[in-house]
């Protein structure tokens, strides 16, 4: 059976994304490939976060600043891969600094997560909610991938709605 927890959802999100930035990173890779995939599970992942695991976890101690901080973060990470979409040449010197702005955006934002919001939700709210988080968190994640919510479309919609 599959893991429902949702911190345990979560950390295998990140692991994987740190395994696509080595693809992107890799000049012999299909790197147009590996960043649509990306670019979807950010997307997903983020808007599941924000969804499902970030409001419940507003009910637990004082994390509504590490909460804000987190969206905030997901925000920043949206601008950066929006800025890699629009790069044309995967070859070029541009994409790699988009690139490389980009894995500092979302490692800086998932090492603060895992540090905080993460500990805590282990610490402060039992293991039968986690699963249930994780449930609601995999549905979410799982609607946002079938719409296709990584197209550069969209992350240009989110940025402007997010900076209005």
């Amino acid at each position: 059976m599959p893991a429902t927890d949702v911190v345990e959802l979560i950390l295998k999100d990140h692991r994987k994304m740190e395994d696509l930035f080595r693809t992107l990173r890799n000049v012999e890779a299909d790197r147009g490939a590996a960043l649509q995939g990306f670019a979807h599970l950010l997307i997903a992942h983020a808007s599941a976060e924000e969804d499902e695991v970030y409001p419940a976890l507003r009910r637990y101690k004082n994390v509504d600043d590490e909460v804000d901080h987190g969206v905030h973060e997901h925000h920043e990470a949206n601008e950066a891969l929006l800025a890699l979409l629009e790069v044309g040449d995967t070859g070029s010197e541009e994409w790699d600094e988009k690139l490389e702005e980009l894995v500092t955006a979302v490692n800086h934002h998932a090492d603060e997560e895992e540090r905080t919001l993460l500990n805590d939700a282990r610490e402060n709210v039992a293991e039968d909610r986690r699963s249930q988080l994780g449930e609601a968190f995999r549905e979410a994640r799982a609607k946002y991938l079938a719409e296709g919510c990584g197209s550069i479309e969209n992350v240009r919609k989110l940025v402007a709605a997010a900076d209005e």
